[in-house]
């Protein structure tokens, strides 16, 4: 798209809302699977392990894609174009999960996602900062990464997925999820526009873009987010893997019950989208992400601390409060690092934080965390949850304060 005379001001956030879109999409098709298991696990006769390594999988690819795609970006300045091939890969490996008759077949599918959809969120953070004032920077890098996501893949997923599974069948419940995607695809063509790339002149060398990538990965911001990235993945993966079938197969929660509470994870999450980015711009960022990575422990410890006879509400509850850490993922994976290098590296250096949490955090969480259980019983994925929340509230000590205004401030 070409820009228009006095459209610069409303652009950025039309581009915001609709890059929010389709990470939510993103996020409605790659939890679909853990919200149709407790459908699927009995046909396929599936163990822990292997919905473990199905979220493994998904999380391998995202990863790989993720490491990569977001140097291509940077080396190309294609932004668009990727972001929109993106799409219709994704929502075809959607449609191909409904057709799977066997672990190996969906396995295949999820891989094929990971790929097309590792890319999207290193490539949509750098388009939201080359649009977006600094001073409103973790505000929209939270709300693209945060409420679309936390709307339709933590919110909706749910409830419309097992709803559909119920009425249709998981088959074709995975159907109907794949359709959005090719409908943001076209929307992302019509509507986004390819930023401006730097002239030859104001390119750096090879040498120099060496020189400041190692520079880049020597800052303590850089790695101690790459270790929070990992340690939220891993939270992520694992509670939304397992946590459906635990409550179900053995809390003994009745399928719309789980439904309504899992979604609990995304229905205020998409206020703190909001709300947690946004206080993080006047009162730092260091704090919030210590403070809600202590929250996130809420939501194992409500489980383990009261039994299939108690009211659920207090679950409700505390799946609400928990889900506040959802709104340090954008800080820690996007918006501290562009604020802790230069911005001809916001591709590669969100990328790896993006991919390294993927790959370690995402890859190998929820096959160990299948194992424990398998091993141990099924109480032990919640204590693991415990642990990645204690972690994240210590890891987060070691962040350097980077939000603009406090930084002026001191």
């Amino acid at each position: 798209m070409t820009a228009e005379p006095g459209r610069d001001r409303v652009y950025p956030w039309i581009l915001v809302a609709l890059l929010s879109l389709n990470f939510g999409i993103v996020f409605f098709e790659r939890n679909s699977i853990n919200v149709l298991m407790p459908f699927i696990q009995p046909e396929l006769q599936l163990s822990n392990t292997a919905i473990g390594a199905l979220s493994s999988g998904l999380s391998f690819s995202w990863a790989v894609a993720g490491l990569l795609v977001g140097r291509l970006s940077d080396a190309l300045g294609r932004r668009k174009i990727i972001l929109v091939v993106a799409a219709f890969i994704f929502s075809a490996g959607t449609l191909l999960s409904g057709l799977a008759t066997s672990f190996a077949m969906l396995l295949g599918a999820r891989l094929l996602m990971g790929i097309a959809e590792g890319g999207v969120m290193p490539i949509s953070q750098a388009l939201v900062i080359n649009e977006v004032a600094p001073q409103r920077r973790g505000l929209a890098m939270g709300s693209m990464q945060n409420f679309g996501a936390n709307l339709l893949g933590n919110f909706l997923a749910p409830i419309v997925l097992t709803s559909l599974a119920l009425a249709i069948g998981w088959r074709r419940s995975f159907s109907v999820a794949a359709v959005p995607g090719f409908i943001v695809g076209l929307l992302l063509l019509w509507l986004v526009r390819e930023p401006k790339r730097e002239s030859p002149a104001d390119a750096p060398t090879p040498s120099a873009s060496k020189v400041a990538v190692a520079d880049a990965l020597r800052r303590r911001n850089v790695w101690i987010c790459v270790v929070l990235s990992i340690l939220l993945v891993a939270f992520l993966v694992v509670f939304a893997a397992f946590m459906p079938n635990y409550l179900v197969q053995v809390r003994g929660m009745d399928k719309v019950t789980e439904s309504w509470l899992m979604s609990l994870w995304g229905l205020p999450a998409m206020l703190y989208a909001f709300l947690i980015p946004g206080a993080s711009d006047f009162l730092g960022r260091r704090p919030i992400v210590i403070t809600m990575g202590a929250a996130s422990a809420l939501i194992p410890l409500s489980i383990l601390l009261t039994d299939a006879a108690s009211p659920v509400w207090p679950l409700f509850v505390m799946f609400g409060l928990g889900a506040t850490v959802s709104g340090t993922y954008p800080l820690v994976m996007a918006t501290i690092p562009a604020e802790t290098v230069a911005r001809p590296l916001l591709g590669t250096v969100m990328g790896l934080t993006m991919g390294l949490g993927e790959i370690i955090g995402g890859v190998f969480s929820p096959t160990l965390a299948g194992l424990a259980a398998d091993q141990l019983g099924p109480q032990a994925i919640l204590w693991i949850l415990v642990g990645i929340s204690s972690a994240i509230f210590l890891c987060a000590f070691g962040l350097r304060e980077t939000a603009p205004a406090v930084v002026r401030r001191r």
